[in-house]
């Protein structure tokens, strides 16, 4: 009886936080939907700097222009965070040609991209005959059949997977280590299926890594159309091929760090950030400018309503997620060497498509039932889960450092792998209110760890 003369005691207090906290929640979204600045920041990104390849002149312009965005938005500090980049560079069009089919002379363009990270072709154009393998386990049964030959892997999305993430999972292991596979039984290129389910032929370009001991390869990914024809064709055809990535010395790249100073607990630190860089193919809208944008976009909402947070939240734009993870390296490299406390971190790198929640990983079930009690608080604004397992590449680091919780929000992704990685990656291919949405959730989220913790 105690016990429940206490919690009816508690109802009304409760009820009074819930009221209390869905008006602040409701004055972010109110500001994010009717003056939000996020699209236009995206238009700048996209259509003033453009795509921006880390170590590119092009980053280096992504690096000045977030920079002065965000002293615009006047927080408490704003400053550079000093990284090596991988100065990777494509080095000129990528070419591949049917130049033979059934013993017959033939001249069919296919649609390529150079698979990041991967060594060109020396100048030269190499010309073979192919070997099509539907995945590795047939590799390794024709492995006698490869030398000397363009080895061509067509394992494709599983489309009966309802998450598209789940199918690129499945597939990203051709595009990362395929190379080096076929180069250890003799081969002298690689061909790959896009990674996309899309009907467009834009073939999706994304890194790649050799191993040391084994020849360095050229690789490509071919549009999915094409991809489609020459599955069709099965065997019997000769490509030639050439591609001219190769690596440049490391560079100085920056995280470009926004700060605002928490009131309560200013040495407890809450960060929110996106990947700045891009690959060269595409502006990088969606991947991953909507999530630079949406972090952007907190930063400004928060000034422009005079919300004091309790705890530091830092606004990072991570400078090298695409090909090699250090900016997120360095920012927890840093944050060790100064003895920081990270209590939460979220990333945005999954689209700026409508938002549907967001994914977890946290220490135990106690934390994740307690962001789950929030549920009801985020509903309203299109959040209809709160999910173990989630988080990203770039806060990553913070986990393995220091056991940091981790969220990430979960746009719906059933058109992400369209444009991921592909040249359709394009501003005109983002929604205004869908990207605004994706704001209001990650600033609601961030507000509720900000006065309640985990």
């Amino acid at each position: 009886m105690k016990k429940l003369l206490a919690s009816l005691a508690l109802l009304p207090v409760l009820s009074f936080a819930q009221n209390k906290d869905s008006l602040m929640i409701r004055k972010f979204s109110d500001e994010i939907l009717r003056n939000g600045k996020a699209y236009d920041l995206l238009y700048q990104l996209t259509k003033q700097v453009g795509g921006r390849l880390a170590g590119s002149p092009q980053f280096a312009k992504a690096e000045t222009w977030g920079k002065q965005a965000m002293e615009q938005m006047a927080p408490d500090a704003v400053y550079l965070q000093e990284c090596m980049l991988p100065h990777w560079v494509r080095g000129g069009k990528d070419k591949a040609v049917i130049t033979s089919l059934n013993h017959k002379k033939t001249n069919r363009a296919l649609d390529v991209v150079a698979l990041g990270n991967s060594l060109g072709s020396n100048g030269k154009t190499i010309t073979a005959d192919v070997l099509m393998v539907a995945d590795f386990a047939e590799l390794e049964k024709r492995k006698d059949e490869v030398k000397g030959k363009i080895v061509y892997y067509n394992y494709g999305f599983n489309p009966t997977n309802l998450m598209p993430f789940m199918s690129y999972g499945e597939t990203g292991i051709y595009r990362r280590s395929g190379p080096s596979r076929a180069a250890k039984y003799g081969a002298v290129a690689v061909m790959i299926r896009s990674l996309t389910e899309s009907t467009a032929n834009d073939p999706h370009t994304g890194a790649m890594a050799y191993t040391d001991s084994l020849p360095k390869i050229p690789a490509v990914a071919v549009g999915p159309r094409d991809a489609d024809y020459l599955w069709s064709i099965k065997e019997g055809y000769s490509v030639s091929l050439k591609t001219n990535g190769s690596f440049l010395p490391d560079t100085i790249g920056h995280n470009v760090i926004a700060v605002l100073k928490g009131s309560e607990f200013p040495d407890e630190i809450i960060t929110i950030g996106g990947h700045l860089d891009s690959w060269d193919v595409n502006e990088g809208a969606h991947d991953d400018g909507a999530g630079i944008v949406h972090t952007m976009e907190i930063l400004r909402t928060m000034k422009a309503i005079d919300y004091h947070p309790k705890h530091t939240i830092r606004f990072v734009l991570f400078a090298n997620e695409e090909n090699g993870l250090r900016g997120g390296l360095k920012y927890a490299e840093q944050a060790k060497a100064n003895n920081e406390k990270h209590i939460f971190a979220l990333e945005s790198d999954e689209g700026g498509f409508t938002p549907r929640g967001f994914g977890f990983t946290v220490k135990n079930k106690e934390q994740l039932s307690k962001i789950q009690s929030w549920l009801p608080l985020l509903q309203p604004y299109g959040t209809d889960r709160l999910i173990a397992g989630g988080g990203g590449a770039d806060i990553g680091p913070l986990s393995s450092t220091f056991g940091t919780p981790l969220a990430g929000l979960i746009p719906d992704p059933q058109r992400y792998f369209d444009v991921h990685h592909a040249r359709s990656d394009v501003f005109e291919n983002v929604n205004k209110r869908e990207l605004l949405l994706g704001a209001v959730n990650m600033a609601v989220l961030i507000y509720l760890v900000d006065q309640y913790g985990l």
